[in-house]
C-alpha cells in the first residue's frame, strides 16, 4: 500500500494519458472537470501567496500535467458530445446555458472573447515574461556568484550558507529555463482548444443533421450549448493556469506574497490615493459626467488617502525621538562641565594615551548601521569576520573600537591602526552599490562610485533599481556590506600590524594545550618572543596563515641549528608550510602565475648588497623600471581571471624582491618553488624579461 502511495502521482499521469482512448461517463467525466477546474483555482492561489518562484518549483511539471489533464477531458467530452447526440453531462450543459442564455450568437461571441483574451493576452504575456526572465537569469548567474564569493571572503557569510546560496542560483536558473519551454506548452493547449471547439461545432452538425435526420435549428441550438460549455470548462481552468504562469515568473521582484505586497505598497503611497480622490470629486461637479459613481468613488479614495497620510506622520514623528536619542548621546567620559575636575587627578590624564589597536569612526548618517538598537548589525557581521579570520589564518582579530566623529560627513567612514588612519570611505544608507561588470548588459542610473575595497567602478543605485542592475550583470551590494568589506580587507592586509607581543605570548599559551614539549623545548631555549613575532609578523604581512604554530616552531628550531638570521629562518619555514601556501593561492589543482627570465634573476641576484642593517637589493633604476611595466601589463590579466597575482622565482632572491613589488603592487604575491607542492600543475601566463634596446625599438 505505502509503495502505490508512494508512486501515486506516477499512477496518475499514466490515467490521464488513459482519459484520451478510454470512454468517460458523463457522470465521470462532471466530477473530473470540477477537479481540474479546482486544481486550476488552487495552483492560482498558490502562486498568488508565495514571495519567491522556488517556493512552487514543481509549478513547470504541473503545467504539463494538468494541460494533458485537461486535454484528455476535451477528447472524452467531445466523444461524449458527438456520440450521445450533444449530451455530455450536466457540467458542460450548465456552463453552455449560462453563457448562451437564449441567444447562441451572444454566447459564441462572449465565447471567442475569452479565447482571444486566453490566448492573445495571458498566454502571449506569460511566453514572453518566461523567456525574458530565463534569459536574464542566466546573464545574471556570474555577478550573483561574485556577490556570494565577496560575503564568503569577507565573512558575511560561512561556507555552508555559501554553498546553499550556490544552490538555490542553480535551482532558481534550472526553474526559469524549465518555465521558459513549459509556456510553449500552454500556447500549444490554447491552439488545440479552439481546434477542438471547431471540430465538436462542425462535426456535431453533420452528425445530428445527416446521421441523425434532425432539423438545422434544433441541432445547431443542441451543439452550439455543449460546444460552448465544453469550450467554457476546458478555457476557464486553462485561463487560471496561464495567469498561474505569469504570476509565477515575476515573483522574483516581490518580498512578501501578492496580497502583502499589493497591501503595503498602496498603503505606503496615501498622496497618490489621496490626490486621485480629488480628482474623482472634481470630474462629478462637470455636467455630463456619471456624478453619483465619481462620488462614491472619489469621497471613498479621499478618505483613504487622509487616513493614510494621517498614520503615516504619526509613524514618522514616534520614529524622530529615538533618532535624537542616538545622535544626542553623552560623551564616554565626564560631561563637559566635569572635565576639569577629571583631569586635575594626572593619572585619568594617562588615559588619553591609549592607542586602540583598531578604530573605526563613521559619520551620523551611518549610525543606524552600527547601533543594536536602531537595528545594525555591523557588530554581528563583525564577530562573524573575526571567527572565519582566525580560522583562516591562525590569527584572533583584537576588538574593534567603533565610535561616531564629528570631523567626518556624515555618510564617510575611516578605520585606523595603532591610531592612525590607513583606509577612508563614503556610503549612502539608503542605496546599494552595484559594482560595474566588464561587459554590462546594459546602463543602469546612479550615482558614480568607487567601491572602495577593491577599487571597482561602481554606481550607487536606488532599492528598485536593484533587480534590474543584477539582470544587467552588476553585483549589487549593500551599505553595510560595503562598510565591512571595507574592513576587512583593511585588517587583512594590516593584520601584521596587529599582532603584538601579547598575541604572540596568547598564541603560544594556546599551544601549550595541546604541544607543551614543545613550546618548553623550543622557548626560550631557542627561539625568543620577539624572534618568534618577527617571523609570524612576516608571515602574515604576505597572507602567509600561522594557524599551525606547532609545525611553525619544530621549523624554526631546525632552522635555528644552522643559521641565526630571522630572514633565513622565516624562507624555511614558508618551505614547511608549503602545502598551508600552495592551498592558499591555488584553484583547482592549479596555479597560474608569472615567471622570470633567467637573466632577469641573474640581474636581480647580483644586485643584492649587504650593509649593517642586512641584505637589501640595489638594482639599477632602469632594471627596476622594466621589471615593473611588465609586471603591472601581466598583473592585468590575472585581474581578468579574477585571480591572487602570483610571481614565482628561486627561494634566494624571494623575500628581497617581495619587498621591491610589494611598493609597487601589493596586492602582487612572491612565491618560490620549494613553496609549492609537487602534486601541482603551474601555469605561467607571463614572462618577465631583460629587454634590449632593439627589443623596445
Amino acid at each position: 500500500m505505502k509503495r502505490i502511495l508512494d508512486n501515486a502521482i506516477s499512477l496518475m499521469v499514466v490515467v490521464i494519458v488513459l482519459f484520451l482512448v478510454i470512454p468517460l461517463s458523463a457522470p465521470v467525466l462532471d466530477v473530473l472537470i470540477i477537479l481540474n477546474i479546482s486544481l486550476s483555482i488552487m495552483i492560482l492561489m498558490i502562486t498568488m501567496s508565495i514571495s519567491e518562484a522556488l517556493e512552487f518549483s514543481i509549478f513547470p511539471s504541473l503545467l504539463l500535467v494538468t494541460t494533458l489533464f485537461r486535454l484528455g477531458l476535451n477528447v472524452s467530452s467531445t466523444r461524449l458530445i458527438l456520440r450521445d447526440g450533444g449530451q455530455a453531462g450536466v457540467v458542460i450543459e450548465a456552463f453552455g446555458q449560462m453563457i448562451t442564455q437564449g441567444n447562441i450568437v451572444i454566447g459564441v461571441i462572449i465565447f471567442l472573447i475569452i479565447v482571444l483574451v486566453q490566448f492573445i493576452v495571458i498566454t502571449k504575456g506569460a511566453e514572453r515574461v518566461s523567456e525574458v526572465a530565463a534569459r536574464f537569469t542566466l546573464d545574471a548567474m556570474p555577478g550573483k556568484q561574485m556577490a556570494i564569493d565577496a560575503d564568503l571572503s569577507s565573512g558575511l557569510i560561512d561556507e555552508k550558507e555559501a554553498r546553499m546560496r550556490r544552490y538555490k542560483i542553480q535551482k532558481e536558473a534550472d526553474f526559469y529555463g524549465a518555465m521558459d519551454g513549459a509556456t510553449k506548452i500552454v500556447k500549444g493547449d490554447a491552439i488545440m482548444s479552439l481546434i477542438i471547439t471547431a471540430i465538436n461545432f462542425v462535426a456535431g452538425l453533420i452528425i445530428g443533421v445527416v446521421q441523425g435526420g434532425g432539423d438545422i435549428q434544433s441541432v445547431l441550438n443542441v451543439y452550439s450549448i455543449a460546444t460552448i460549455g465544453d469550450g467554457l470548462v476546458s478555457q476557464l481552468p486553462a485561463l487560471m493556469i496561464s495567469t498561474a504562469t505569469g504570476m509565477i515568473v515575476t515573483r522574483s521582484v516581490s518580498d512578501g506574497s501578492l496580497n502583502t505586497d499589493v497591501i503595503g505598497q498602496f498603503k505606503a503611497q496615501p498622496r497618490a490615493i489621496l490626490a486621485t480622490g480629488i480628482i474623482l470629486l472634481l470630474l462629478a461637479v462637470f455636467p455630463g459626467t456619471p456624478t453619483i459613481p465619481l462620488l462614491l468613488v472619489g469621497a471613498g479614495l479621499t478618505a483613504a488617502g487622509l487616513v493614510g497620510q494621517k498614520k503615516m506622520e504619526q509613524e514618522e514623528l514616534h520614529a524622530k525621538p529615538q533618532e535624537e536619542a542616538v545622535s544626542q548621546a553623552p560623551p564616554p567620559e565626564a560631561a563637559a562641565s566635569g572635565e576639569a575636575e577629571y583631569f586635575k587627578d594626572i593619572s585619568n590624564v594617562y588615559s588619553l594615551l591609549t592607542v586602540e589597536p583598531i578604530e573605526m569612526e563613521f559619520g551620523y548618517s551611518l549610525i543606524p548601521l552600527v547601533d543594536e538598537n536602531s537595528g545594525g548589525k555591523l557588530i554581528n557581521r563583525i564577530v562573524i569576520f573575526r571567527r572565519q579570520y582566525a580560522q583562516d589564518m591562525g590569527f584572533v582579530i583584537p576588538s574593534i573600537r567603533l565610535h561616531d566623529g564629528a570631523s567626518l560627513g556624515t555618510n564617510q567612514y575611516i578605520v585606523r591602526i595603532r591610531g592612525e588612519e590607513v583606509a577612508r570611505g563614503e556610503v549612502l544608507v539608503d542605496y546599494y552599490l552595484a559594482l560595474e561588470p566588464s561587459n554590462p548588459a546594459g546602463e543602469i542610473d546612479g550615482i558614480e562610485a568607487i567601491e572602495p575595497a577593491y577599487g571597482i567602478p561602481s554606481r550607487w543605485i536606488l532599492p528598485e533599481n536593484k533587480e534590474m542592475a543584477e539582470i544587467y550583470g552588476y553585483t549589487v551590494i549593500s551599505p553595510l556590506t560595503v562598510m565591512l568589506t571595507h574592513l576587512s580587507e583593511t585588517i587583512r592586509r594590516h593584520s601584521y600590524e596587529l599582532l603584538g607581543r601579547t598575541e604572540v605570548m596568547q598564541l603560544v599559551e594556546n599551544l601549550k594545550k595541546t604541544d607543551p614539549d614543545l613550546v618548553a623545548d623550543a622557548i626560550p631555549n631557542v627561539v625568543s618572543y620577539a624572534t618568534l613575532e618577527k617571523i609570524l609578523r612576516s608571515l602574515l604581512k604576505e597572507s602567509v596563515p600561522i594557524r599551525d604554530l606547532g609545525l611553525i616552531l619544530e621549523a624554526i628550531v631546525d632552522a635555528s641549528a644552522g643559521t641565526r638570521d630571522v630572514e633565513v629562518i622565516t624562507e624555511q619555514v614558508r618551505t614547511r608550510l608549503s602545502r598551508t601556501i600552495t592551498r592558499r593561492f591555488c584553484e583547482n589543482g592549479q596555479l597560474r602565475v608569472v615567471t622570470l627570465d633567467a637573466e632577469v634573476e641573474k640581474k636581480v641576484l647580483a644586485s643584492l648588497t649587504k650593509n649593517e642593517q642586512g641584505v637589501y637589493l640595489a638594482l639599477g633604476p632602469d632594471v627596476m623600471q622594466q621589471m615593473m611595466a611588465q609586471l603591472g601589463e601581466l598583473r592585468k590579466k590575472f585581474q581578468e581571471l579574477s585571480q591572487t597575482p602570483v610571481v614565482l622565482t628561486s627561494q634566494v632572491i624571494r623575500v628581497y624582491l617581495s619587498r621591491l613589488i610589494s611598493q609597487f603592487y601589493p596586492d602582487v604575491y612572491v612565491l618560490s618553488f620549494h613553496e609549492i607542492t609537487s602534486n601541482i600543475q603551474i601555469q605561467a601566463i607571463g614572462n618577465i624579461t631583460m629587454q634590449t634596446q632593439e627589443n623596445k625599438g
